[in-house]
C-alpha cells in the first residue's frame, strides 16, 4: 500500500524551520568559546613543534569537515593531508611516521573505523589529538588531547542529522587553523603563495616585469623623430601614445592622443612638424620593472594616466604598460 507523500512545508513554516536552525547552530558555535581551554593552546603548541606531518583524519560527516580542516591547515602555512578513516584501517596506515601528529574528527568519539586506527597510532609513536562531541568517549579517552566540540542538540528537528556538531566542528577546526596561523606569523604573501591562481595571488605577487610591453613590442621611437613617424608607431602600438627615446635609451618625452589634439587645434602642420616639438619632457609616470604591478595600478590612478613608462635602475626605457595590460592580468 502506498504512503501519500508528505506535502511540502508552507512558506511561513519553511521560514520559521531555516530560521530556528540557524540559532541552534549560532548557538552551538557560541558555546564553544566559552569552553576553550588549556588543550585548545596545548594542541597548538604541539603541532607548532610537530617536526612530521600532520594528518587529519574522519569518516561520514565529521570526514568531509576532517577533509575541509586539512585544506585549511595547508593553504594557511601547517602542512597537512586527509585520510579517510577507512582507507587507514586498509593500508593507508603505511603513511603515518612517529614524529606524526594524527587529528581525529568524530562527533560521537566511538565510530569503530577511527578506533580500530588509534592502537596503530599510538603503536608508531604517533600524537593523537581528538575533536569530538563527547568527552568521555572512547576515541577522546585515548587521545593525547581532547577538544570539546559537544552541542546541546542538533539543528535536525528529529536531532538525528549531523548539523549542528558538524557546524561545531568546523568552527572548533578553523579556530585551530587561525590561532596557528596567527603563532606562525603567516601573512598575505604567504597566502598568496599557497594561493597562485587566486585574486590575492595575482595582486601580491605579480610584478610589473610580468606584465608590461618590452622595449620590442612598445611604441618608441627617435627623439629627432618626425611627428609623422612618431604618429605612424602611435597607430600600431596601440597605447594611445609614443615615447621618444635619446641615443642613451632614457625617455626624452612622451606623446599621447591629447598631445595631438591640442597640436591640431593650434594650426601644427603634421606634415612638417618634428616630434621634439610637440611632445611633453619629463612625463610623469616612471616605474620600475621590479615594483609590483598593483603598485602601478595605484600609481595610474593617483596621477590619472592610462599608461607608464618602465625604467630600469640606470633610468634606461625598457617597457611600457597601460591599464589594459593591468586587466588582462587580472591586477585590476
Amino acid at each position: 500500500m502506498r504512503t501519500k507523500p508528505t506535502p511540502p512545508p508552507s512558506a511561513p513554516r519553511a521560514i520559521a524551520l531555516g530560521r530556528r536552525v540557524l540559532e541552534i547552530e549560532a548557538a552551538a558555535v557560541a558555546a564553544l568559546a566559552g569552553r576553550l581551554d588549556e588543550a585548545f593552546e596545548r594542541a597548538v603548541e604541539l603541532i607548532l613543534t610537530c617536526k612530521g606531518r600532520i594528518i587529519v583524519s574522519g569518516i561520514g560527516k565529521s570526514g568531509h569537515i576532517a577533509r575541509k580542516f586539512a585544506a585549511t591547515l595547508a593553504s594557511t602555512g601547517t602542512p597537512a593531508y586527509f585520510v579517510h578513516a577507512a582507507e587507514a584501517a586498509h593500508g593507508d596506515l603505511g603513511m603515518i611516521a612517529p614524529e606524526d601528529i594524527v587529528i581525529a574528527l568524530s562527533n560521537s568519539g566511538a565510530s569503530s573505523e577511527l578506533l580500530a586506527i588509534v592502537p596503530q597510532v599510538k603503536r608508531r609513536g604517533a600524537r593523537l589529538i581528538a575533536m569530538t562531541g563527547n568527552a568521555d568517549s572512547p576515541l577522546a579517552c585515548e587521545a593525547d588531547i581532547h577538544l570539546d566540540a559537544a552541542v546541546s542538540e542538533e539543528a535536525c528537528p528529529l536531532n538525528l542529522a549531523p548539523t549542528a556538531s558538524t557546524t561545531a566542528e568546523l568552527a572548533l577546526s578553523d579556530a585551530l587553523a587561525v590561532a596557528l596561523l596567527d603563532a606562525r606569523g603567516f601573512g598575505e604573501e604567504d597566502f598568496a603563495r599557497s594561493h597562485p591562481g587566486g585574486r590575492l595571488g595575482r595582486r601580491l605577487l605579480t610584478h610589473v616585469r610580468d606584465v608590461m610591453r618590452p622595449l620590442a613590442r612598445s611604441p618608441v621611437v627617435a627623439g629627432d623623430a618626425t611627428l609623422t613617424e612618431a604618429l605612424l608607431t602611435m597607430t600600431h602600438g596601440g597605447m594611445g601614445m609614443t615615447v621618444a627615446v635619446g641615443p642613451d635609451g632614457k625617455p626624452a618625452g612622451i606623446f599621447t592622443d591629447g598631445d595631438l589634439r591640442r597640436a591640431l587645434e593650434s594650426g601644427l602642420d603634421v606634415r612638417t612638424a618634428r616630434l621634439s616639438d610637440v611632445l611633453t619632457r619629463n612625463p610623469r609616470g616612471g616605474i620600475s620593472p621590479a615594483a609590483l604591478a598593483v603598485e602601478a595600478a595605484e600609481m595610474m590612478e593617483r596621477l590619472r594616466v592610462n599608461q607608464l613608462l618602465v625604467i630600469d635602475g640606470a633610468g634606461v626605457l625598457v617597457g611600457t604598460l597601460d591599464t589594459h595590460d593591468l586587466m588582462q592580468a587580472k591586477v585590476i
